[in-house]
């Protein structure tokens, strides 16, 4: 079976054009005009991902994002009118994998949801996280560095198992806060902090001076492996 991707967009002229394209590259593709149906075709659906105007009718396509996320994994591509890199770190704190500007061309959104597919199947298919001499089972959630067990919590495990997911992106304290803690947690941003202070202790040779959490000042942290 092909992938099934759920195109999200209010411009019927575009989303009937991407529709019948990526349907011609052998996807299966289902469609919504506006954010409720987005939502509702989501859960009939369950499609491989989606593909979401952030500019819609009904509910608008950060509300959407955000409400998929409480349920599921599924890879979403925003697209986007917005240029500025405010607008696309709302986005992607909103639970979105990747962003698109319009305009973009066919060949950009196809290998867009190309590396996105692949992605996703590679996680599903590895129960390991690797970098370096860094390694976290996501099954029996045991830690190693240099062969050796790390003692972790397991808040501390989750939080580098998502730093490490997204190795190279910078990841806000806001998204870390949602994605480690829980969509229902309203605790300080502090409590990023001091969990990223624990693990440095844990992981870097220098906790003072460390390589593989780094620090991205009035924003959050990115992991370099």
């Amino acid at each position: 079976m092909s992938d099934k991707i759920l195109l999200v967009d209010d411009e019927l002229t575009l989303l009937e054009t991407l529709a019948f394209n990526l349907r011609a590259a052998g996807y299966q593709v289902v469609t919504a005009g506006d954010g409720a149906a987005a939502l509702e075709q989501a859960r009939a659906e369950a499609p491989d991902l989606v593909v979401l105007d952030l500019m819609l009718p009904e509910l608008d396509g950060l509300t959407v994002c955000r409400s998929l996320r409480q349920h599921s994994d599924v890879p979403i591509l925003i697209l986007t009118a917005r240029t500025g890199e405010l607008d696309k770190i709302v986005g992607l704190e909103s639970g979105a994998d990747d962003y698109l500007t319009k305009p973009f061309s066919l060949g950009e959104l196809q290998a867009r949801i190309r590396a996105l597919l692949r992605r996703a199947g590679s996680a599903q298919a590895s129960d390991e996280l690797r970098a370096n001499d860094l390694w976290l089972n996501l099954v029996s959630r045991r830690a190693f560095l240099e062969g050796k067990e790390l003692v972790l919590s397991p808040k501390e495990f989750s939080l580098l198992a998502e730093l490490m997911r997204h190795q190279g992106a910078v990841l806000s304290r806001d998204l870390l806060l949602t994605r480690v803690w829980g969509y229902d947690f309203y605790g300080d941003t502090r409590t990023v902090d001091v969990h990223v202070r624990w693990l440095r202790e844990k992981i870097e040779q220098d906790a003072s001076r460390p390589v593989r959490i780094m620090t991205v000042r009035g924003i959050g942290y990115r992991f370099e492996g």
